[in-house]
């Protein structure tokens, strides 16, 4: 990479923020093997990079781990530079987490490294964190480059048979039954007046919670999806009308340890 010049002085070239997506397995008893849910293309890409940003440095090491079983990684990880984002933005969200400023983060792009962003599962930035590095990057003037791998949310739309055209991620719904409730049917209403499927989440443990709040919430001839286990050999999709989730034994109902996404339409 040659130097770029700027107003008649050189200047070093930057490095790339490469949105680098995980596997779907995090936090399951089973994990898909690697090769059969991430293009070579982006394992490679993974492999050389010695920089990163991610949720958790435990799950990101685990992660590369897995990659260094078919790609060699370019530094033994316990020398790959790695900065976790700051707990708040896990907690409050990139757009809630106050003056959170993410380019001290970039620094190493600026002195010309190409930099990975990675979450626990899936594609960062995408209902994970990640978006404040990913406005950063382009505040700075690096380039932002998403490599191919699983997004939960889509794979679970497109096996929902619910609206692809108009559709809204709105993230998880309130703890509060009552509070919970009153959302559902917001959500539900929304749903029937524009058409739009509503997709949510769930923290695995309580998965059962939420779909006893939906058979009781929701109207019967609402449709209900639920995909759970997505890219592992047990994975499913169920989506049927809320008078048939409603029947005992409750079939494709997700159990409270599997990862899962909701989806609500007509």
């Amino acid at each position: 990479m040659t130097a770029a010049k700027h107003d008649g002085a050189p200047r070093a070239p930057r490095g790339t923020l490469y949105l680098v997506p995980a596997p779907l397995d995090f936090g399951c008893d089973t994990q898909a093997p690697l090769g059969d849910v991430l293009p070579e293309a982006t394992l490679r890409a993974a492999a050389r990079l010695e920089h990163w940003i991610c949720e958790n440095a435990k799950t990101a090491r685990a992660y590369l781990k897995r990659v260094n079983d078919l790609y060699p990684i370019a530094r033994p990880i316990q020398e790959l530079q790695i900065r976790e984002l700051p707990r708040a933005v896990h907690k409050k969200g990139d757009h809630q987490a106050g003056s959170f400023d993410a380019k001290p983060l970039l620094g190493a792009a600026l002195q010309g490294h190409d930099i990975g962003l990675v979450s626990e599962a899936g594609m960062p930035a995408v209902a994970d964190p990640g978006s404040s590095v990913v406005r950063a990057a382009h505040d700075l003037g690096l380039a932002v480059v998403p490599l191919t791998g699983p997004v939960s949310l889509l794979l679970a739309l497109a096996a929902s048979g619910l609206n692809g055209q108009n559709f809204a991620f709105v993230g998880y719904l309130p703890q509060d039954a009552a509070e919970r409730t009153a959302r559902i049917r917001a959500l539900e209403a929304l749903s029937r007046k524009t058409g739009q499927t509503q997709l949510f989440i769930e923290t695995p443990y309580r998965n059962a919670a939420l779909m006893d709040a939906l058979c009781a919430g929701l109207q019967p001839d609402t449709r209900l999806s639920v995909s759970s286990g997505l890219t592992l050999a047990s994975g499913r999709t169920r989506s049927a009308c809320v008078r048939d989730w409603r029947q005992p034994p409750r079939s494709g109902a997700p159990d409270n340890a599997t990862p899962a996404v909701f989806a609500i339409g007509a």
